[in-house]
């Protein structure tokens, strides 16, 4: 699926992911700059991933865990530095959230910052799991 918003794009197809992009974004981030590129590609695999994109360039990336029947865990939700403080973070969690291959189920997400943003999105706090109410 895809979603526009002005000159952005989110799609939800695996082959959309740019993993040199992804790779350099994580390794940015502070729970997995230290994932080999080989881990981050099982992940990859493994998950629904979301690719956001300007132009051509992926500038952002989200994926979920899930069985698709009970839970939904979201995970390396991450926005390049120089597209913060755009809304894309937002835009980009509440498609995630939002997608009604989850959306009646549990879903979960753990960080250590942007709680406040999470919150907004219909999550609960505790302590730094973050989850909807099914």
């Amino acid at each position: 699926m895809k979603y526009e918003k002005n000159e952005y794009s989110i799609y939800d197809e695996r082959d959309k992911v740019q993993l040199d992009k992804v790779e350099s974004l994580l390794r940015g981030s502070y729970w997995a700059s230290e994932r080999s590129i080989e881990d981050i590609k099982i992940s990859i695999e493994n998950s629904v991933c979301f690719s956001l994109f300007n132009a051509e360039q992926q500038i952002g990336f989200a994926r979920v865990v899930t069985d698709f029947a009970s839970v939904a865990y979201i995970a390396d939700v991450i926005i390049n530095p120089d597209f913060r403080q755009k809304g894309l973070g937002k835009w980009l969690t509440q498609v995630v959230v939002n997608d009604k291959r989850w959306k009646t189920k549990l879903q979960l997400l753990v960080t250590d910052d942007a709680h406040t943003l999470y919150q907004r999105l219909g999550l609960s706090n505790s302590d730094k799991l973050l989850s909807s109410q099914v």
